[in-house]
């Protein structure tokens, strides 16, 4: 009897076990290529909906509305917003949000010191180039990123 018990444990679990895996199958996945977070259009972003179901039976949905009915499983965002995919037969897809950049300025710097910032453009012109412009430079930008309300600066290096 003590052997049966244990033969209907390990069942019970197997069976349970095939119930999450059943379960977890039924949520597709979207993924975001390439991979940021968050995800700018400037980066050409691809949205893919991975799961069970038919290819080509994709429903998408923007802003939590109904946005593409039988759509491809992969499409090239055009718009901010924040995405989610649903194949037939399974639940929804996490949201995937993707918001559109701007930047504002750039200020370039040689040795720490700041050389000037470029409200339009992102290039410093050294030319011609002299020998006093050897050093180490590196760019400071700002950005103001619509759709997850929140202005933020990056930073990029390169010695020369």
């Amino acid at each position: 009897m003590a052997g049966d018990s244990g033969m209907a444990g390990k069942v019970a679990l197997l069976l349970w076990a095939q119930t999450l895996g059943l379960a977890g199958a039924q949520t597709p996945q979207l993924l975001v290529e390439p991979p940021w977070t968050p995800a700018v259009l400037w980066d050409r972003v691809t949205l893919t909906c991975q799961g069970s179901g038919t290819a080509g039976d994709t429903t998408w949905y923007k802003d939590g509305r109904h946005w593409w009915q039988e759509g491809p499983d992969s499409f090239t965002v055009t718009e901010s917003g924040t995405y989610q995919c649903q194949r037939p037969g399974t639940g929804l897809s996490p949201a995937v949000t993707v918001s559109r950049c701007s930047v504002t300025s750039v200020s370039f710097y040689r040795d720490g010191k700041k050389l000037q910032t470029l409200q339009d453009g992102t290039e410093l012109s050294l030319s011609p180039l002299q020998r006093n412009h050897s050093g180490r430079y590196h760019c400071r930008g700002r950005w103001n990123t619509w759709g997850v309300g929140a202005v933020g600066a990056g930073d990029s290096d390169s010695a020369g």
